[in-house]
């Protein structure tokens, strides 16, 4: 099957609501118009349509005589084995045999699995990862990175054209500092080294240098002060300096992205200094059209809700009393780019939850002053903290905030040692891949699994876990279902028709199976990569029991180890495209 020649399938849920409807209105007429089936899987069928219990009320009729009546309409249709008017009003669906591998057929096979050739969509622009130039990485840049490349490949997956934005931290006073100190001490600079070790050591003794010299020396202090002068300015020298130093530090994010497997290049990088230049010109736009006002010498915009502990209103400083500006200006600069030049109409920024109230006034001035014009959405996709294992922000024995990269060395040296005992067989190059997949898997997937405005503690021996709700479960599942497929050969096409009455477990997994775009879509709507997780998870506890209940090379009959092959193969490719849209390997074998 083709994505590009064939319709997307329709999912099961989709086909009983219209059903439903057409039923309403068969049995009511004009009376049933607009009214909602409300369909939701059921413990007492494989759905329930809820619908009648509010159109009754509206018709001031009998609920359980008016289902009686939808349900004589529906017993005539291919799409259902049975249906039953339930309780006050409910109608239980089951779904015919033939509709369930059904739609088995129209998914096996597609590299979509059914879900249809993406279309032109809106234009996303995703604002994630954003650490600070010379600084390294540490634990807290982990959720946005992560939670980011993952909504960057869903959306783009369902439709959108997505513009990634890494907005580094490159410009403020703190460069002064870092580049006073290193014009004055060449030495500083690299060796023949390379690599992010090499690269971040280099950058970490060289802030902390300047940091020291910065704390006890106030001549250096006048120095550096008068650098930033410089490099506002222009000054040839000054600005190679700060050249050099913001390409070191590409050189260490590089290293961070490529080891965690997310999509950002240097390509992506729109620092705060690409804004420098708007930003006279936005306080001035702001203070012309009065939304914001001088106080105290500084321009500021205030909010009737956003007030002090003595309900004095809080400023949002758009200009420094000093003529100096700060991240509002460069925030509404950067917002403004994404929607005039980028032509973005949906705007997301992964940022952790304490920045709540700075987007809110952001989001807000921006509306005042025509940035963000009707049809453009924007919200703040924002996450809670990584937790230690006491409940507390994750950090090192010496209170330090923990290095991202140490916490990635980590867990796939951890994972490395758990495939060597488990896989002797394989090689070494094939264990150091494995590892990689395993340990670097299992830290997102524990960051995705977890709705993400929640904090959650980072527990490498509960996310390498072979039981519950991990990363590694999941790869381990998919791995064996490919294996068990290598043994059962070469299947076909899934098979047209039902070979015989499918057994529970069939059927609880080919309704799973049939979930998926839903799921992508609520993923989509809400931003909230968790509900991927969660599903992944259930279909392959799915899996589980269908694989102890209905053998598949030695299924009954040909017919049955036919579609069960094939349900094997589509389980298996929704197991991997789901982990790939999460950014996590699906390996063959484990």
């Amino acid at each position: 099957m083709s994505a590009e020649s064939s319709p997307p399938a329709v999912p099961l849920a989709a086909q009983a609501e219209a059903a439903v409807r057409e039923a309403f209105k068969a049995a009511l007429g004009e009376q049933a118009a607009g009214a909602d089936p409300v369909i939701r899987p059921s413990e007492h069928a494989d759905y329930q349509a809820n619908g009648v219990l509010a159109l009754a009320r509206q018709l001031k009729a009998n609920p359980r005589e008016l289902a009686g009546k939808v349900a004589a309409r529906l017993e005539s249709s291919e799409l259902f084995a049975q249906v039953e008017a339930s309780g006050p009003g409910f109608l239980n669906l089951v779904f015919a045999d033939s509709a369930l591998t059904g739609q088995l057929a129209e998914r096996h096979g597609d590299p979509r699995l059914g879900l249809g050739a993406p279309k032109q969509g809106r234009t996303t622009v995703i604002d994630y990862s954003a650490p600070n130039i010379a600084k390294e990485m540490h634990v807290g840049h982990l959720r946005s990175t992560i939670i980011g490349d993952a909504l960057v490949r869903l959306l783009t997956f369902t439709g959108s054209q997505v513009i990634r934005q890494n907005h580094v931290g490159d410009w403020g006073t703190q460069f002064g500092m870092l580049i006073e100190h290193l014009l004055e001490n060449p030495d500083v600079r690299g060796g023949d080294e390379d690599g992010d070790t090499a690269a971040i050591s280099r950058l970490a003794a060289l802030y902390k240098a300047a940091r020291a010299r910065f704390d006890t020396d106030e001549q250096f202090q006048a120095r550096a002060r008068q650098r930033v002068v410089a490099l506002q300015s222009g000054d040839p020298e000054t600005i190679a300096g700060w050249q050099e130093i913001v390409a070191e530090s590409k050189t260490y994010f590089g290293e961070i992205y490529t080891k965690l497997g997310v999509l950002l290049t240097d390509d992506d990088i729109a620092g705060e200094s690409s804004y420098n230049d708007e930003l006279q010109g936005i306080a001035d736009d702001l203070e012309q059209r009065g939304v914001a006002v001088r106080s105290h010498g500084a321009l500021c915009v205030f909010f009737d809700d956003v007030v002090d502990k003595d309900d004095k209103p809080v400023p949002f400083i758009i200009q420094k009393s000093d003529g100096g500006f700060g991240y509002a200006a460069t925030d509404l600069a950067t917002l403004r780019h994404r929607v005039r030049d980028l032509k973005a109409t949906r705007l997301l920024y992964v940022v952790g939850s304490p920045q709540a109230l700075h987007f809110k006034m952001v989001f807000e001035t921006a509306r005042r002053a025509g940035y963000l014009p009707d049809g453009v959405e924007v919200a703040h996709v924002q996450f809670g903290s990584v937790l230690g294992a006491d409940g507390k922000p994750f950090k090192s024995r010496e209170g330090e905030t923990i290095r991202l990269i140490a916490l990635l060395d980590e867990a796939v040296a951890r994972a490395k040692a758990t495939i060597a005992e488990r896989s002797p067989e394989l090689e070494p190059n094939a264990q150091e891949l494995r590892a990689h997949e395993v340990g670097i898997g299992a830290a997102k997937y524990a960051d995705l699994s977890t709705s993400r405005t929640r904090d959650y503690v980072f527990d490498l021996d509960r996310m390498l876990s072979l039981q519950g709700n991990t990363g590694v479960y999941l790869q381990y599942a998919h791995a064996r279902i490919r294996s068990l497929l290598a043994r059962a050969g070469e299947a076909g096409p899934a098979p047209e028709g039902v070979p015989a009455p499918l057994e529970p477990a069939e059927r609880a997994l080919l309704l799973a199976l049939d979930e998926f775009g839903d799921v992508l879509k609520s993923v989509d709507e809400s931003l909230e990569p968790h509900r991927l997780c969660a599903y992944l998870y259930t279909l392959a506890q799915a899996f589980s029991d269908f694989y102890e209940a209905c053998p598949v090379a030695k299924a009954p009959t040909a017919g049955q180890r036919r579609l069960r092959t094939a349900i094997c193969e589509l389980t298996g490719d929704t197991l991997a495209l789901g982990l790939s849209l999460l950014g996590i390997a699906a390996p063959e074998r484990l």
